[in-house]
């Protein structure tokens, strides 16, 4: 779907998952359904959540931070990928959010670092998705994406303490 977009054959999605055509049949009523399960399940945050977890925490912040951005980037481009070579205005609503979700997955990679914050963790997540977001998206960067070193720099030198005490 990601090279053919809504064009894409049944035979073509069976192909590429290594399945006989009538076994998607099985499965699903039509070539509709199918495409609509396949961009579920693209927006499923559960893989990015796993990675996300699986960081090495005793990383530096700017490093783990990095590694982080690395992540929520690799989901910005495949689910605005797949919504662009599909024609679909939004991405579908997400599932009920699991019990820890991205956000709060990030708002943990801050928590060891709360004494160089002039914000609380919760909120410098919530700036690190925006800016990944912002940075990332393909209609919004002109072809020139930040890189996650950039978008880490960009929020750090912003929420780092400085001699003024001032909150962001």
């Amino acid at each position: 779907m990601r090279v053919h977009g809504a064009a894409v054959t049944t035979s073509q999605i069976a192909l590429a998952a290594g399945l006989a055509e009538g076994t998607l049949f099985r499965v699903f009523p039509d070539k509709d359904s199918l495409i609509k399960a396949a961009v579920e399940h693209a927006c499923d945050p559960a893989p990015f959540e796993v990675q996300l977890a699986a960081l090495d925490r005793s990383r530096p912040m700017r490093e783990l931070l990095i590694a982080a951005v690395e992540i929520l980037t690799r989901r910005v481009e495949q689910i605005w990928q797949l919504i662009t070579v599909l024609g679909l205005p939004l991405p579908p609503k997400p599932a009920p959010p699991p019990e820890r979700g991205i956000a709060e997955m990030l708002t943990s990679l801050f928590e060891p670092f709360r004494a160089e914050l002039r914000c609380e963790p919760a909120h410098a997540a919530r700036l690190l998705r925006t800016i990944t977001f912002a940075g990332t998206h393909p209609r919004m960067v002109e072809n020139m994406p930040l890189t996650a070193a950039e978008i880490v720099s960009v929020l750090l030198d912003g929420i780092r303490k400085h001699d003024e005490e001032d909150e962001c």
